[in-house]
This record gives structure tokens, C-alpha cells and sequence, in this order.
């Protein structure tokens, strides 16, 4: 890596949305290294970074962020000098199931990054070594942190808004969010968090809803939606996305919080609507060949979908208020629901194989 240039530590940068940020950032800022620390448990995947992976301003480091030791020598070895935290357990269907392995991940990882990342850079509370000013730590979250919302479209997530987290999943973050808080107030460092609405587009792991969907529609199997299909999400395309966190951690005021949201509020009964229609279009029951022996009487992939039994403790609303990120930084998102979802059936078609190119 180039000794010249400023090299910044991103964690989880091989998962959704850490693969897209970094080739974005990469090819924006021509002035940064970036080391990847990532632990590739199974939301990552290194296939994901293929295009950065010979780049000489890049180095992947394989490794769990609670590893202290291993924290320390990444900051000495390469001299970090900004912290983009991405590195999360995620999946709020396995926190019911194993709440344990998000505290440790989300608390004690953010815990020992965030400490480090003190030592290394400040002198003592509230005064940083001379080379390591304007060094920041910025921590991704998520707009679950604030519970759920009534059916009100004229109340939204904003930053002021307090902490009601009802998984175990969000309430693991918020912790994290509390910890990142704290060491701003309490050592004077220089943080930055961004709480974001549901992302989509590609490279999402085939766990999450959007995915699935698609999956099990090309499969001809059933497409499950939890309860009535009716829980809302404000969906944000992954790149609009990165965007935001660029202009976070370079632009946003130190010890603030700022709410990334696409003005995309749409229940997942329309998503899975949505996403057959499209599939109807782009790739026709009738010329799937999967489909045609396992059930000749499907018109539509509409068809599949079917409701199951809704999820312990499922919020029934999301939606944030981006207004500060928009006003104060100029972040805008550039894709709507409609067209970030056709270009995301698109890369799912061609990683399934079914449409090359498409």
C-alpha cells in the first residue's frame, strides 16, 4: 500500500452494503488506502469485492473485530487514520434465535474498535495527538434503534427521537450507537453514527426479504410473507446509501447523528408484488424451465407468494426523516423504489443465471 496516502479501517466491507461502499470509495477518492477487516461469516463473501481485490490501495485483512490484539496491530501496521464501522450481525430472525452472538459482535466489537481507535489517536480525553487530528470514527446503525411507528405517514423517524429497540438485534445496536455516544461526550472524540432506513440492491445475502423473493420466485417455490403482509419499510438503495455515509464522514459535524432514509415507505406484500410483476416482465413463467415441470398451471409468479406466521416482536413501521442529512450536507437519494428495483431484479437475474446481462 502507498506509505503516502491516508489509509482508513473499514470493518465488515465484505458484506452488503460494505461491498458496495468500497469500490465506490475507491474509485471517489484516489488519496485513501483502505483495509478491510472482515470476519466472512455468512453475510460475507469476498466474491462481492472482486473488482478492488488487485487494487494497490486496498488490503483485505480476514478477522473478528473483538479481537483486541488484532484491532492494535492493524492500527500500527498501517497507521489508521478514520474508522468506517460497518461490521454488524444483522439478521433480526437469527438474533431471536441466538441473541447472544449479536452482543457480542455489535456491543463488544464496536467497544474494542472504538477503543483502540482512543488510544491510538489521543493523548487524553478531549486532546488528540498532533499527527492523528481530524482522525474520525464512524459508526453504521440502523433506524430500528427507534422501535416501531403507528400507521401515521406524518410521523417519522427523526435523530432526536428516543431509543425503543424491540429485538434483540436492535436492541444490540443501539447499545453500540450508546457506546460510540459516549466516547464522544466522555473523551472528546471525534464520532459520527448514521441510522438507516432498509437497504436493497446488489450483493444483498440471499437471507434478506428482497432476495428471497426473487430466489424463491425463479424456483417456483412459495414466496413467505410474515402476518397480513402489510409491516411497512422506508427502503434506500444500497448506493444512494454510500453516498450518504461519504458525506457523513467527511462533511457531518463531529458527535452528531444524522438519519439516512429513501422516502420509500412500501409494505412487503407491495415489494412482493412489485418484484414479480417485474419478473413476469423480464423473464416469463413460461420460459423458465424450472417452472414447467414443477407447476405447469403458474400464470404469474405472483402466484407464489403466501402468508405465514408473522415473526416474534415484528415493528410494524419503519420510516425516517432524512431532512438533517438532506439540509445540512445535501445528500440526496438519486433512485426511487421503482427504478433501484429493477435494476436490483436485473443483478439477481444475472447471478442466478437465468438473464445474462439483463
Amino acid at each position: 500500500m502507498d506509505k503516502t496516502k491516508k489509509t482508513i479501517l473499514i470493518t465488515g466491507g465484505a458484506g452488503f452494503i460494505g461491498s458496495n461502499f468500497i469500490p465506490y470509495f475507491l474509485e471517489k477518492y484516489p488519496e485513501y488506502n483502505v483495509v478491510n477487516l472482515d470476519l466472512l461469516t455468512y453475510a460475507g463473501n469476498l466474491e462481492n469485492l472482486k473488482e478492488v481485490e488487485n487494487n494497490t490501495r486496498y488490503k483485505f485483512i480476514k478477522g473478528d473485530i473483538c479481537n483486541r490484539e488484532l484491532v492494535e496491530h492493524i492500527f500500527n501496521e498501517y497507521d489508521i487514520r478514520g474508522v468506517i464501522h460497518f461490521a454488524a450481525e444483522s439478521h433480526v430472525d437469527n438474533s431471536i434465535k441466538n441473541p447472544g452472538v449479536f452482543v457480542r459482535t455489535n456491543v463488544d466489537g464496536t467497544y474494542t474498535l472504538i477503543d483502540v481507535a482512543k488510544n491510538y489517536w489521543m493523548e487524553k480525553p478531549f486532546e488528540y495527538k498532533d499527527e492523528y487530528k481530524g482522525c474520525r470514527f464512524h459508526h453504521i446503525s440502523t433506524d430500528e434503534v427507534y422501535g416501531t411507528l403507528p400507521d401515521d405517514p406524518n410521523i417519522l423517524f427523526t435523530e432526536e427521537m428516543p431509543y425503543a429497540p424491540n429485538s434483540p438485534y436492535s436492541a444490540s445496536k443501539a447499545s453500540s450507537d450508546m457506546i460510540v455516544r459516549s466516547y464522544h461526550h466522555t473523551f472528546g472524540m471525534d464520532t459520527v453514527i448514521t441510522n438507516c432506513s432498509n437497504n436493497y440492491g446488489p450483493k444483498q445475502h440471499d437471507e434478506k426479504l428482497i432476495p428471497t423473493i426473487i430466489r424463491n420466485a425463479l424456483n417456483g417455490n412459495p414466496i413467505p410473507i410474515y402476518g397480513d403482509g402489510k409491516n411497512i419499510r422506508d427502503w434506500l438503495y444500497v448506493l444512494d446509501h454510500c453516498k450518504g455515509i461519504d458525506l457523513a464522514y467527511h462533511k457531518g459535524k463531529a458527535g452528531e447523528t444524522y438519519n439516512i432514509g429513501g422516502r420509500n415507505e412500501r409494505t412487503n406484500i407491495y415489494i412482493a408484488n412489485k418484484i414479480c410483476e417485474i419478473l413476469d416482465e423480464l423473464y416469463p413463467v413460461e420460459n423458465n424451465s424450472k417452472l414447467k415441470t414443477k407447476n405447469s398451471k403458474l400464470k404469474s409468479y405472483k402466484d407464489l407468494i403466501t402468508f405465514v406466521s408473522d415473526r416474534p416482536g415484528h415493528d410494524r413501521r419503519y420510516a425516517i426523516d432524512a431532512s438533517k442529512i438532506e439540509n445540512e450536507l445535501g445528500w440526496r437519494a438519486d433512485e426511487n423504489f421503482e427504478s433501484g428495483i429493477v435494476k436490483t431484479v436485473k443483478w439477481y437475474l444475472n447471478k442466478y443465471g437465468e438473464i445474462k446481462n439483463g
